[in-house]
């Protein structure tokens, strides 16, 4: 009984990460019934991660600017750009598709360059140079395209946004032999790296969670690993960006815990005005999360219109609402210095399970839009509802959120080392965020 209670403490005070993941299987649940198993056949579930990953793209930056304590609503404007540029340039110029997706990712980083310099060093806010990039990119990409869509694409560029791996069988074997090593693979390493984890905190003396509730966290999260191997080995096997989806996830979130990059941008959404009298060079690391926003943007792009096999002026249309919606319902907090990739990815999931069980009931837009709302509306307000709960004060005005964030506390100039740390509430936000 005793292990349980602890559980369930630890459990109480991780209310918002654990909220996620129970929102997530309870949205899967209950579409599985109403679609009547559809939702989960093979053929659905690839269908979901192809038709979903340029979102969950946008979202690991779009994530990240939020926890810096920004905004970014230039992402599916700038997408849509830089899938007209790349019709342009393989299909008018006839460059070879692996010259140009170099290219375009250049092109994606000028623009997050050009938008950050407002931002960073100039010091517009967010908001603003972000709206007026979307006016501005959604203008270029009529330009570009003179109002029509580009098409068709190279096959190596359609494999980007809608191709699978090889099958190493032949297609002679009920599961393709690659996707359940990945899969297998995949799972092993999770697991390696928990165990990993727990031992290196315990060996520290670090806050952990209780045995009970790792075992039962790990336990699950193998299983669905297996269970969504089994289901993609079922149908046509790994789509090939999922690969590329995994890779940037690992590779960002390695970023955001492991690195001084990381804890500066965390510390920046804590406490800005901490994070300078502590040395952090914050319009440098402002700068350089914008440059990352426009390449990733660039990303999502590429895979849309790889996807569609065509560059249309519609294009991305409404990705900056998806990526920031994901961002929140993942528990990024709306005043920054809290969030976490994986939390991105969970939202991105729960926005697209949402998409794709409606869809599949036939609920037309308009009632779809009503209920992401909704689902949005209720992800913010119970993550300032549990900051209330816990005695943050998270949940006070957007005055008083504005003033911690960007005023002095007393005695700050006198009593603030300069340690070249994040300092302060942030250093305390950071780790709440990246240790969940």
């Amino acid at each position: 009984m005793s292990a349980l209670r602890e559980s369930l403490s630890f459990l109480t005070s991780r209310l918002r990460q654990v909220g996620i993941f129970v929102a997530l299987i309870l949205i899967v649940i209950l579409f599985q019934v109403l679609t009547d198993g559809i939702l989960l056949q093979p053929q659905n579930v690839s269908n979901l991660v192809v038709q979903n990953s340029y979102i969950l793209i946008l979202a690991i930056g779009m994530v990240m600017v939020i926890i810096a304590g920004h905004i970014d609503l230039s992402v599916g404007s700038v997408a849509g750009f830089i899938g007209a540029v790349s019709g342009v340039m393989i299909v008018h110029w006839g460059w070879a598709w692996w010259i140009a997706i170099p290219a375009c990712l250049l092109v994606g980083a000028l623009v997050g360059a050009w938008q950050g310099y407002w931002i960073a060093y100039v010091g517009i806010p967010a908001f603003i140079v972000t709206l007026a990039g979307m006016l501005i990119f959604r203008g270029l990409t009529l330009i570009t395209l003179k109002n029509q869509q580009i098409t068709p694409f190279p096959e190596e560029l359609r494999a980007l946004g809608g191709g699978f791996l090889p099958d190493i069988s032949g297609g002679t074997s009920v599961l393709e032999f690659l996707t359940v090593i990945l899969g297998v693979g995949g799972t092993a390493a999770i697991l390696f790296q928990a165990i990993k984890e727990r031992r290196v905190r315990r060996k520290f003396n670090l806050e952990n969670e209780p045995m009970a509730w790792f075992a039962v966290k790990t336990a699950f999260i193998a299983l669905l690993m297996l269970i969504i191997t089994f289901l993609l080995a079922s149908y046509r096997g790994t789509p090939i960006v999922l690969v590329v989806l995994a890779a940037l996830v690992i590779l960002y979130s390695a970023l955001m815990n492991n690195s001084v990059f990381g804890r500066h941008v965390y510390a920046i959404g804590g406490n800005l005005h901490a994070a300078e009298l502590s040395g952090v060079k914050t319009k440098a690391v402002t700068f350089r999360l914008f440059v990352n926003m426009g390449v990733l943007a660039a990303l999502a792009g590429l895979v849309f219109t790889a996807r569609l096999n065509s560059a249309q002026p519609a294009g991305g249309t409404g990705f900056e609402l998806d990526a920031i919606a994901a961002a929140f319902i993942g528990g990024a907090a709306v005043q920054g210095g809290i969030g976490t990739v994986a939390g991105a990815m969970i939202g991105g999931l729960i926005m697209g399970v949402l998409n794709n069980g409606m869809s599949i009931l036939g609920l037309g837009t308009d009632y779809q839009q009503l209920i992401k709302g909704l689902v949005l509306l209720l992800a913010v307000g119970f993550d300032i509802f549990n900051k209330n709960r816990s005695g943050s004060g998270g949940g006070s005005t957007i005055g008083s959120r504005f003033k911690r964030k960007t005023s002095p506390p007393a005695g700050s100039e006198s009593t603030t080392p300069v340690t070249g740390k994040p300092a302060g509430d942030s250093t305390e936000k950071a780790a709440a965020s990246r240790n969940p």
